[in-house]
């Protein structure tokens, strides 16, 4: 059951909308509930994902969509600073 569990969790990062607009950093894109916004696109018929996102949507939009809510909804404090223009510098190690 553990490695069922496991296998799904990894497919569903691989096509997880909202993995998918943090790596497009396509000016103008949505930022906040960005994930979200892509698989509600999706749903709905939107046929320019990439144009608008910068990003493609996942094959599953209603598979993927309540796990990028909830990703987004963890993200949202600094989608909110990304998009409000506050920059940080974040480092690790020493």
């Amino acid at each position: 059951m553990n490695k069922l569990l496991v296998v799904l969790l990894a497919l569903q990062l691989a096509g997880c909308a909202t993995a998918r607009t943090l790596d497009a950093a396509k000016p103008g894109a949505p930022v906040v509930y960005a994930g979200t916004r892509l698989n509600l696109y999706a749903l709905n018929g939107g046929c320019c994902a990439m144009d608008r996102f910068g990003a493609e949507a996942p094959s599953y939009p209603g598979v993927d969509l309540p796990a990028s809510a909830l990703l987004d909804t963890l993200l949202l404090p600094l989608s909110v600073l990304t998009v409000l223009g506050v920059g940080f510098q974040a480092t690790g190690g020493l």
